[in-house]
């Protein structure tokens, strides 16, 4: 998976960006652009990755992400899948209206509300049926109501109450575009290859840093180690494998990185608090 900065809109006459995507896999990279975006999984089903939070979607997931935070969906693969993957995105920046739109006292609450993005939001509740019917709505709108949902849905966004923040701790950073192309460098290898042996050294050279830097600069981020991180997204992993295939726990090991099986299984417990087997049978 290449870590890129994506160059959102190719028509620069157009304000903001409605795609409707039926696909068989997301297959974008982990990747991130100065567009705010507005995504909802339509029918699909794997894990999201957005700054360095691992988290599963399903059909349903809605998520509004800030200026420059890295992301991207990665769907589980399902062997003689037939069905498309869907999902509606909306990207637009800071200056849809105007430069100075956000600066008038009717959009303080929008403001503010975009500010807050940074970290990303889980939308839930109420607001979540309503800015999903809106989405829809939106696919088949004209330019002009297209703008007009769009106020609608930022406007219900700045009041709304079940907002889960995604990763606050990218949000505190304020990482300059330089920091993130790293930050994303990162951790788009870590995403593509967290299921090898990755060495220190070869995880400092994507960075460009020595081992050393590496550490305290990995460590400035994220507030656990590289050996803690690569261990949560693989024990991510494998729960996915325990409760969704018929593999044995071995099997699962060995397709998540764990070549040692009392290792995996107290790895396991020390994450989870039960054992792989107790997470198979009771979750």
């Amino acid at each position: 998976m290449k870590a890129i900065f994506e160059q959102v809109k190719s028509d620069p006459s157009k304000v903001l960006l409605v795609r409707h995507f039926r696909i068989p896999q997301f297959d974008a990279p982990f990747h991130f652009h100065p567009e705010y975006e507005l995504t909802l999984i339509v029918k699909g089903e794997g894990q999201r990755f957005v700054g360095k939070q691992v988290d599963d979607f399903s059909d349903g997931d809605l998520v509004f992400l800030g200026s420059h935070l890295p992301h991207c969906w990665i769907n589980h693969q399902k062997e003689n899948q037939t069905e498309l993957s869907e999902a509606i995105v909306v990207q637009f920046n800071q200056h849809f209206l105007g430069e100075d739109f956000l600066n008038l006292n009717e959009f303080v609450a929008i403001k503010m509300f975009l500010d807050k993005s940074k970290a990303g939001f889980d939308i839930q509740g109420n607001d979540k049926k309503k800015i999903t019917a809106r989405l829809f709505e939106m696919i088949l709108a004209s330019p002009t109501q297209q703008i007009l949902i769009l106020l609608d849905i930022l406007d219900r966004l700045s009041r709304a109450v079940q907002l889960k923040p995604i990763d606050l701790s990218f949000a505190e950073n304020d990482f300059k575009v330089s920091e993130t192309n790293r930050f994303q460098k990162v951790f788009s290898y870590l995403i593509t290859h967290y299921k090898e042996d990755i060495s220190l050294a070869e995880i400092a050279g994507i960075a460009d840093l020595s081992p050393t830097s590496f550490c305290r600069y990995f460590k400035s981020i994220t507030q656990q180690s590289f050996v803690e991180v690569l261990l949560e997204f693989r024990i991510k992993q494998a729960c996915h494998l325990l409760l969704n295939t018929d593999m044995a726990i071995r099997e699962i090991a060995f397709q998540c990185g764990f070549y040692d099986i009392p290792y995996f299984n107290r790895i396991f417990k020390k994450k989870k608090g039960i054992s792989p087997k107790q997470y198979k049978k009771d979750v």
